[in-house]
């Protein structure tokens, strides 16, 4: 039987024989040890581990010299110890032979962990509870990882207000391998802590009521508030003690302060929170001088800074008037000076004397060298080629360094719709004070640039189905290679759309593309667009079902060519173009009581004007600020003062025959004669038309509170129309109409109608009828007036979603006599909007409309009530 002798024996022999032999053995002592060679060495008591690996880990070595007991031992213990694998580390000693020692380590492994239940929270939060707290299969279990794990959840709960949060966390052995235990963490959230009462004490410049207003995210419970929680979270609580202070600040108490804070447990689930400040003096500003500027004069920082002698003190008006972090293109001294090249500056305001209770302040300045860019460089890109990018940006190399035109060109780049606009970042690489040199890297995130539309509705007398692929990122100049196609060629920032509208009685069939920098080298985008559009008569088959009769049909086939350039004047937002179009009306057989006559054709040649200025911000999908406006004016020639037809007679006759027609009795008609001279009469004024149309449409974002990614954010819309003529006796064109009503989609626009959205009524329920056709043929002269209240869900890549709330009123109008600007149909309801890349803009909304709409059939029926309209692949 093999015999063990510990350490602690070996140690007493030792100690022993060192008394005996002290003055034999003058100079030795305990922590020498004896000197050995290690003649072996075993590893017992491993489960999972390798023998082997363990003691090549130890670094002893059969043969070696080792001194027992001696630092060696000690090292290897503490190597061991360290890996935090082990619950027990032992070396033994089991022979001596001669000079060679025999040792044993004997370990005991820690158990490992199999798996992991989590209790108490939602399924979808477990996988990122076990990424956190790093709690995966294999990994060894020890006490600070039960602790830390503990401590984790609890201080992660508790910041998000659950101040009762309970973790509790065991764990068992698991017969399914070797050495390995489950865990089950038991986590007891409870209910948010909520703010009862917020007590101030020390305050007597500054009511209490200011004082909790100032507290941005930290309320106290108030009957009828919704928009601001009372629940207790304690980072917001932390911010909004520094708000506090800076609330002091902006009246003028440059020293107030926090001397304590208090929570006091009123309940399991509510709180007291008590704040107790030292207010101080009140200040107010006295001379404020600029040192070190040669750049601006004084009287020119003085128009940045805004603050005059003897107001009272405002150290975050300050600090905001030098640098305002809150806004990329704040009017602060600091922006001042980085639009002008001053990258390196640094303005510092300091307190050079308080004379009783005036701070004289001043501004010190150090403007540093002239900045221009070295280099720029764009990053992400994947799909986008370089010169679509480059074109679009205000920072060149050799430029200036200007942080305005960097604002810019985040804003254009987001405007172009391939890239993610939250996640544009301009990057300062490389700054050489001495050189005055900087170089700039935009770092971009590509998002789906192509769409596909799939509508479906009623209208026109049946279901209407919208199929459509838009390429907003195309590339012709590839399009005979077939290796660009991935699955189109993409990449030189050209448009190119097909659309196809169909019914049993309705087709549409429409192709556009649009090139936004002709030739290359100046912003002229030149767009080509062509359609056709049919509508079939319908008929009754024998069992009374509505038929398609192809032997009545209207059809629209028309051309547009556009150029549309970015100009300088009045400032470089605004946008002029120009288009030249042409429409033919056909019709055959089509007597169906829309048009006044049902063979022939017109024909329409337009030139269209139109003036706009899109200076919005934060995103094309989101905007944050800014407008955005169009005027458009659209001109036929006047045929008619080059026509010597008899245009009053026709009209006359035909305004005489739809008197007659309006007054028969019910299945009378017009004779054949008639309806072939009503028929012929407006034919012949309309064979060409002539009309003139105006229209506006602005948009105005404004950000009411909120930060970059979380903004209420307030839309103000107004929109105004008219169609007019030149010849009263040729009268208004039947096409080109306003119809006023719905969703705004234009599943119906078979005769170059503009349809209006209004929600809470159907669509197209607002459109006026006509006294002598008693159709509702559309109007002549709209305005609309809209508001929304928007605020972003997620603005992520993969799909951004946000949710409104809004007020519509507007109306139609026959003629300019009726006209009414305040005479609307008003509107109010919720919706969402969700962009995803690939189908663009998705939403529903849900209107109530107070009054009622303009149908015949509607009159007197009260208010149009509750409407639903879904939103698919358009943006308003």
């Amino acid at each position: 039987m093999k015999k063990f002798i510990s350490l602690e024996f070996l140690f007493t022999l030792l100690l022993l024989f060192t008394l005996i032999n002290l003055s034999a053995q003058e100079g030795a002592s305990y922590e020498n040890g004896k000197k050995y060679i290690l003649g072996g060495l075993e590893v017992t008591g491993l489960q999972s581990y390798n023998e082997q690996t363990v003691k090549t880990y130890t670094g002893l070595r059969v043969g070696q010299p080792i001194t027992v007991p001696g630092d060696q031992i000690s090292a290897v213990i503490n190597k061991l110890w360290s890996l935090e694998l082990f619950t027990n580390i032992d070396f033994f000693i089991t022979n001596v032979e001669g000079e060679k020692i025999f040792l044993e380590l004997v370990i005991n492994e820690r158990p490992t962990l199999s798996k992991v239940t989590v209790y108490g929270v939602k399924k979808r939060k477990v996988d990122e509870i076990l990424k956190d707290t790093d709690l995966k299969k294999g990994k060894k279990i020890t006490e600070s990882l039960i602790a830390n794990t503990k401590n984790y959840l609890q201080n992660k709960y508790k910041k998000q207000g659950y101040l009762n949060a309970k973790v509790n966390i065991a764990t068992a052995k698991d017969t399914v391998d070797t050495n390995t235990r489950s865990m089950v963490v038991n986590v007891k959230k409870g209910d948010k802590v909520k703010i009862n009462d917020i007590v101030f004490e020390g305050n007597e410049k500054l009511p209490a009521k200011k004082l909790r207003k100032a507290l941005k995210k930290t309320k106290k419970r108030q009957f009828g508030r919704f928009w601001k929680k009372s629940k207790y979270i304690q980072d917001d609580y932390d911010n909004d003690l520094d708000l506090l202070v800076d609330k002091y600040a902006e009246n003028g108490y440059r020293d107030a302060r926090v001397l304590s804070d208090t929570i006091v447990n009123v309940d399991e689930n509510n709180i007291d929170i008590k704040i107790k400040v030292e207010e101080g003096n009140k200040y107010y500003f006295g001379d404020i001088d600029f040192v070190g500027n040669s750049v601006y004069t004084d009287r020119q920082l003085n128009s940045f800074l805004r603050i005059k002698k003897g107001s009272t003190y405002n150290g975050v008006l300050l600090r905001k008037r030098i640098a305002d972090d809150s806004k990329p293109d704040a009017e602060d001294i600091t922006s001042a000076y980085q639009n002008n090249g001053y990258l390196f500056s640094s303005i510092n305001p300091v307190e050079v004397s308080a004379e009783n209770d005036t701070i004289n302040f001043e501004i010190r300045i150090i403007e540093g060298k002239e900045t221009f860019l070295d280099h720029v460089t764009v990053t992400g890109n994947e799909k986008t080629n370089d010169h679509v990018i480059f074109r679009e940006l205000r920072t060149r190399p050799g430029q200036k360094y200007n942080k305005s035109d960097i604002i810019r060109s985040i804003r254009e780049l987001g405007q172009l719709g391939y890239f993610d606009a939250e996640q544009i970042k301009p990057d300062i690489q490389n700054p050489n004070p001495n050189e005055g040199t900087v170089d700039l890297a935009y770092s971009l995130v590509e998002s789906g640039s192509s769409q596909i539309e799939l509508q479906g509705g009623y209208g026109g007398g049946g279901f209407i189905g919208t199929l459509g692929l838009s390429f907003s990122n195309f590339s012709i100049g590839n399009i005979l290679k077939g290796e660009a196609y991935k699955p189109v060629p993409m990449g030189d920032g050209q448009t190119f759309a097909l659309r196809l509208q169909a019914s049993r009685t309705f087709r549409v069939y429409s192709l556009n593309f649009s090139e936004p920098w002709l030739g290359g080298k100046k912003p002229v985008r030149f767009n080509l667009s062509v359609s056709r559009t049919q509508q079939f008569g319908v008929t009754r088959d024998n069992r009374g079902r509505f038929q398609p009769n192809k032997e009545q049909q209207f059809s629209i086939t028309g051309a547009t060519l556009g150029l549309a350039k970015r100009v300088q004047w009045p400032d470089d937002f605004f946008t002029i173009s120009h288009s030249l179009g042409y429409q033919l009306y056909d019709f055959r057989n089509y007597n169906i009581g829309l048009f006044n006559f049902g063979n022939g054709k017109s024909n329409s040649i337009a030139y269209t004007l139109g003036i706009s200025r899109n200076a919005t911000s934060g995103g094309r999908i989101f905007p944050r600020g800014g407008s955005n406006f169009e005027i458009t004016a659209k001109f036929t020639p006047p045929y008619s003062l080059f026509s010597d037809k008899d245009f009053e007679s026709l009209r006359d006759r035909s305004e005489e025959l739809n008197i007659k027609r309006s007054t028969l009795q019910q299945g009378e008609t017009l004779s054949a004669e008639e309806s072939a001279e009503l028929e012929n009469s407006d034919q012949e004024r309309f064979r060409w038309l002539e009309y003139y149309k105006l229209k506006f449409k602005g948009d105005w974002y404004t950000t009411l509170v909120g930060s970059a990614d979380k903004s209420l954010v307030l839309r103000t819309n107004v929109e105004f129309g008219f169609l007019g003529n030149y010849n009263n006796d040729v009268g208004d064109v039947p096409f080109e109409r306003f119809f006023v009503g719905g969703d705004g989609l234009g599943n119906f626009t078979l005769d170059g109608r503009d349809i209006i959205q209004l929600r809470g009524y159907e669509n197209q329920s607002l459109t006026p009828v006509d006294e002598l056709t008693g159709q509702q043929e559309g109007g002549l002269i709209y305005n609309k007036f809209s508001v929304e209240l928007r605020y972003p869900l997620t603005l992520k890549p993969s799909a951004s979603i946000y949710g409104l709330a809004f007020l519509e009123g507007g109306n139609a109008f026959n003629n300019f006599q009726e006209f009414n600007p305040f005479q609307i149909k008003r509107s109010a309801g919720v919706g969402i909007r969700i962009f995803m890349p690939a189908f663009g803009l998705l939403g529903i909304d849900f209107g109530y409309g107070f009054d009622e709409d303009l149908r015949p059939q509607s009159i007197g029926n009260g208010p149009s009530g509750w409407q639903t309209h879904f939103i698919i692949g358009q943006q308003f």
